[in-house]
């Protein structure tokens, strides 16, 4: 019986955006189907078929189009409301695994198993990768080792593996699997680190643990030689359980078609506004600076290229929508200019605290702030239940002529009851 001090495990969703729009549409499994970005600019989701058929992640969609349309590629426009409430019920269930979890992202998290004995961490993951898949329908892949950087390694391996599972625990073919990875491919190694190491004749993930710690020092950074240390089995980067709440919040969204009014800016700074207040306020936090921006396309052919930010330094911090709202249409108001084409606009809110930070002032009674307070929570709470923007401001309007072009839309949405399909009895 054999209790190894650090097991982690990274379990991985399969092609979440893809999995997920198969969940709704079987008739799409086992076929060839990519997600694109907002806007439908690039892909950012391949199944298995696609990724054989020469299709990349981030590859402009009017590059694949051709070979999308003559393969009969099912193609689907994002649909992050989707992927955001699937993500949520996979986070959920693996909380049943692991009494120390860290979300990494929308669809990869970290288990602590150290509670597993060694022997028992193979029918373990397989455990998981079953209950997850029986829950919630994402088909995941898990790689466990004794560091952050050797279960990522481990989990590339497993997305090859028909088992889905690998465990480099007590394993003798550790060097050999490291081979099989280029160095390109290991978890925090970025383009420049790839391109000094390949000159360097570092071609592999193995090629780098072997690598000697002086060369290391002297030649990288703090981070590329945590990550040398982490192949080496040496715990560098530690689980993170606990979420850190954000510094900053930007919510912005290039336009499906060029905007010219400053009455539809208008309606797409309140929207962005309104996401942003309620994402906060989620945190419990409120904001001291807000900065809105507007910009026109750089690439469009007549050069017209206008960009400008202004910023607003609340008088006092608040997480108020309302208040929020007022103040970005005033800085958009001085910073808009008639005769230009938008493409993008967004708002971002910095200098975030916790609400606890700071109390009530002055002029709390006079502005009712508890009873703002409350309608905050009842419109949180109403969006919570029947879906975003059930309940919004007038200025945000609801027709969105401006909003993100979703010509591939599936159309599902797990959070609106609009969506909900109707059954019929004779």
């Amino acid at each position: 019986m054999l209790y190894s001090k650090n097991k982690i495990a990274l379990v991985d969703c399969n092609s979440f955006y893809v999995s997920c729009e198969r969940l709704f549409n079987p008739s799409i499994i086992k076929k060839p189907v990519i997600v694109l970005s907002s806007n439908d600019g690039c892909v950012i989701s391949r199944s298995t078929e696609a990724k054989a058929l020469g299709i990349r992640m981030g590859e402009p969609y009017f590059k694949v189009k051709e070979l999308v349309k003559k393969n009969n590629v099912k193609t689907f426009s994002s649909n992050y409301a989707l992927y955001g409430d699937i993500s949520r019920r996979v986070m959920r269930t693996l909380k049943q695994f692991s009494p120390q979890m860290e979300i990494y992202s929308i669809d990869e998290a970290f288990l602590n198993l150290s509670s597993i004995k060694d022997e028992d961490l193979l029918e373990h993951g397989n455990k998981i990768r079953e209950i997850v898949l029986k829950w919630t329908g994402i088909p995941t892949s898990i790689g466990i080792a004794n560091t952050k950087t050797l279960s990522k390694a481990a989990n590339y391996i497993a997305k090859k593996e028909k088992s889905g599972v690998i465990n480099f625990i007590n394993s003798k073919k550790i060097d050999y699997l490291l081979t099989k990875i280029k160095i390109n491919d290991v978890w925090g190694v970025g383009k420049q680190l790839t391109k000094f190491y390949i000159k360097n004749g570092i071609n592999t993930a193995y090629e780098l643990k072997n690598i000697e710690n002086s060369w290391i020092k002297k030649n990288t950074n703090v981070l590329g030689s945590r990550t040398a240390m982490e192949l080496k089995g040496i715990a560098c980067v530690f689980l993170e359980p606990h979420h850190e709440k954000r510094r900053s919040c930007c919510v912005s969204r290039s336009f499906g078609i060029k905007v010219t009014k400053l009455d539809e800016l208008n309606e797409a700074i309140t929207t962005h506004c309104l996401n942003a207040a309620e994402k906060i306020r989620l945190d419990n936090q409120v904001v001291k600076k807000i900065t809105v921006f507007i910009r026109t396309s750089p690439f469009q052919k007549d050069k017209n290229y206008y960009a400008n930010s202004k910023d607003i330094d609340l008088p006092v911090s608040t997480n108020d929508s309302i208040e929020l709202v007022k103040h970005a249409l005033d800085a958009l108001k001085n910073i808009y200019k008639k005769g230009y084409r938008y493409q993008k606009t967004g708002i971002i809110f910095s200098s975030l605290k916790n609400v606890d930070t700071y109390n009530k002032n002055l002029f709390s009674k006079i502005n009712n702030n508890e009873k703002r307070e409350n309608l905050m929570k009842a419109i949180d709470l109403t969006n919570v239940k029947y879906g975003r923007h059930s309940l919004s401001i007038a200025q945000a309007d609801f027709k969105k002529k401006w909003n993100i072009k979703k010509q591939h839309s599936s159309k599902i949405d797990t959070t609106c009851f609009n969506f909900l399909p109707i059954v019929r009895t004779a």
